[in-house]
């Protein structure tokens, strides 16, 4: 069992090495931290702290690196998170708030997180399956084209042009507005597709009909994609400055970057602290394939189901100032959304 001193030892061994990336002797941290002590018993402490499988020698007789489950100590006893500066804060305020839509605020959520950490940076979009579909919107193009326009009640709008057989009259646009609106506004995003899918199709009837049906079948590609779980990530370059600090390949780093569906995956296994807080660090992540890497995150609220903002990069990072900086951001975003819900 490790002391409370040896566990003030780990954390300068830590904070060390990520400060400098040189492994940590006995000498380094009498000099540097004030334990009132000697090098020897410091190198005591360092002995019980490796027999825990705590921190390791990369080489013989070099100075101590921190292993996963170091680095898992390390954040479970961090006593305090550092704040963010108060320039650091009048800037994510600034920049969040100049956000037009949702899927602004969440790309600018990402860019701000990314340039605090310099890490890369994740945010899950909420659930859109319990959201409401607040307005349906439809406009002729000319010719054969309509735009749907779909808004929810989560600050979601999606624009995507359904190709009809025919072109639409004034007259017809505003009668399939009034039947689309009346089949799905006020309805949960669930509830609209499901409603969809049994109406889509073609059938018998006029040419008022046929448009209905191609209007239809974008609504219920649109739906689907809203019911989906997605991922605005920003910072992968990041990475490649950073490879240093990989033991091996980032391959799998920038294929689960890509791809999505394995992040998503970990990130809704992640079990947050008390403070909404969760890490999955190195040897945590093996079933995911990304044992290298570690993944901090923060839920925000305010939406439908909520979601995750987080980061993803190397084991050897700062814990205490990219926690801090993730459940900042996740605060702000969680009262940017709740102030859009009570303004609406």
């Amino acid at each position: 069992m490790v002391s409370e001193r040896g566990l003030q030892v780990l954390r300068a061994i830590v904070q060390d090495y990520v400060d400098t990336r040189e492994p940590v002797g006995s000498k380094a941290i009498v000099e540097r931290h004030a334990f009132g002590v000697s090098a020897a018993t410091i190198r005591n402490d360092m002995a019980q702290l490796e027999d825990e499988d705590l921190i390791v020698a990369p080489h013989t007789s070099s100075g101590r690196v921190p292993t996963d489950k170091g680095y898992r100590v390390f954040v479970d006893h961090l006593a305090e998170l550092r704040p963010l500066s108060t320039a650091q804060r009048s800037a994510i305020t600034s920049f969040l708030d100049e956000a037009g839509d949702l899927d602004d605020l969440l790309a600018r959520t990402v860019r701000a997180l990314t340039q605090l950490t310099g890490q890369v940076a994740i945010v899950q979009y909420p659930s859109f399956a319990r959201a409401n579909l607040s307005h349906v919107e439809l406009v002729a193009l000319g010719g054969p084209r309509v735009l749907v326009i779909l808004v929810t009640d989560t600050g979601r709008v999606s624009q995507r042009i359904a190709l009809v057989p025919v072109e639409p009259t004034e007259s017809d646009i505003v009668q399939l507005r009034a039947r689309v609106g009346a089949l799905l506004v006020g309805r949960s995003v669930a509830d609209c597709a499901q409603t969809v899918a049994t109406a889509d199709g073609p059938r018998p009837g006029n040419a008022l009909d046929a448009i209905a049906d191609a209007v239809l079948h974008v609504v219920g590609e649109e739906l689907d994609e809203f019911r989906q779980d997605r991922l605005v990530m920003a910072g992968a370059a990041t990475l490649a400055k950073r490879e240093s600090d990989f033991r091996g390949s980032i391959y799998p780093l920038l294929e689960a970057i890509e791809e999505q569906v394995t992040l998503l995956r970990l990130m809704s296994e992640m079990v947050a602290d008390e403070q909404g807080l969760s890490a999955s660090i190195g040897r945590e992540n093996e079933p995911f394939g990304l044992v290298e890497a570690s993944v901090l995150a923060s839920r925000y609220d305010g939406t439908a189901g909520g979601a995750r903002v987080g980061l993803l990069g190397p084991t050897r990072m700062d814990y205490s100032s990219n926690l801090a900086a993730v459940r900042a951001v996740a605060h702000y975003l969680t009262r940017m959304l709740e102030d859009d819900d009570n303004a609406r």
